[in-house]
């Protein structure tokens, strides 16, 4: 199986503003492009395209194509999961939807700290592991949108995991709320393979900064940002697949340019990663420098410097996208913490902070981004 994964959330549309109005035919020609260049591994999910992409998988691909052509994984959502019965429910309907009798993976669709206790409530693991022994798919994983502790206590408590699906970026890589980097290493210390998403952050780093785009031109004139960047994680030896939601066929044949006879970056070109990550990051709206030291005497225990890391991470978003995961990451953080809006106001963070920020009034900012 070749890197290059097609994810399949951002399909090209015929309604820009209508997340459900799939281009079959652009999608056909996109899907016959893809395979005849030796790719092979689609990506789907129940909400997707408006819940939309299983069925333009199926009239694009499924219908087109012998079985063995392809790879197909599919996920189970929790926000559908109101009762046992329900997990078996959605899986024939995904069966129906997509038009395969198995699938090649099926995962749990984003765990995370908020997330967990109904894929705990509904016996989800044990289920998984009984319809991959009833070869109704063959392999089981999940997608993952939390912290490296969380993610290394499943890995130890479900070793039957094959795969995790991964947020991986190189904006993201040494990011304090995301932490793609430690996430990583943890599959890396529990041996299982990565399947990296986002890699180019919903296409905020196809469309860089001035300053980067010079950096990258002047090393290797052409070459477009976003193959930096998908690169970037498919260069790390435990990602197995790099997964690119690709909305065009120009996005596509550019992919594909670099793909084919996949090379990974250089110590070079990973210096000059690192560089562009420096770049877009001194680009943020709070300056903070992740010390901790706000946090030391927080009568409300205020994950701050992540706080602060996730919203830079949104500042740094494109405008036009729809749909940004900081937010998902912050109501993780906030089980476990208190909220940006839980500050009293005692000024302790401010006493403590090296590079004496006005804390307090970017919590309200904070607050007014995410608690919306």
């Amino acid at each position: 199986m070749k890197k290059l994964g097609f994810g399949t959330m951002r399909l090209p549309l015929t309604d820009p503003n209508n997340a459900g109005s799939v281009d079959l035919e652009l999608f056909r020609e996109m899907v016959d492009t893809y395979l005849s260049n030796g790719f092979s591994y689609f990506d789907t999910a129940w909400p997707y395209c408006r819940e939309q992409s299983e069925c333009a998988v199926r009239t694009a691909l499924v219908e087109r194509y012998p079985r063995d052509r392809y790879q197909l994984t599919d996920k189970l959502p929790t926000y559908v999961l109101h009762s046992f019965d329900d997990r078996d429910r959605i899986f024939q309907e995904q069966l129906r939807k997509t038009g395969v009798r198995y699938f090649d993976y099926y995962f749990l669709h984003n765990i995370n700290a908020s997330t967990l206790p109904d894929f705990e409530r509904f016996d989800c693991f044990g289920w998984i592991k009984r319809k991959k022994a009833q070869g109704d798919t063959r392999h089981i994983g999940f997608s993952y949108h939390d912290g490296p502790e969380l993610l290394d206590k499943l890995l130890t408590e479900h070793p039957e995991f094959e795969v995790v699906q991964l947020q991986l970026n190189y904006l993201d890589w040494e990011s304090l709320g995301i932490q793609s980097k430690k996430c990583y290493e943890v599959c890396v210390k529990h041996g299982k393979p990565v399947f990296a998403m986002e890699p180019v952050k919903g296409g905020t780093l196809a469309e860089v900064p001035e300053a980067v785009e010079e950096l990258f031109q002047g090393y290797a004139p052409g070459r477009s940002a976003a193959s930096w960047a998908i690169r970037f994680a498919a260069s790390h030896e435990q990602v197995q697949l790099v997964l690119s939601g690709m909305s065009n066929l120009q996005q596509l044949l550019d992919n594909i340019s670099y793909m084919s006879a996949f090379q990974p970056l250089d110590e070079t070109e990973m210096a000059l990663v690192k560089q562009a990550a420096e770049q877009i990051n001194k680009q943020v709206e709070i300056p903070c420098t992740a010390c901790a030291y706000c946090t030391e005497e927080c009568p409300k225990r205020i994950a701050i410097p992540q706080y602060f890391s996730l919203y830079n991470a949104e500042a740094q978003e494109r405008k036009t996208k729809t749909f940004t995961v900081q937010a998902a990451y912050y109501e993780n953080l906030a089980l476990a913490f208190g909220k940006a809006s839980d500050c009293i106001k005692c000024g302790k963070c401010e006493k403590h902070c090296p590079q004496h920020l006005p804390v307090r009034n970017y919590l309200e900012d904070v607050a007014a981004k995410f608690e919306r």
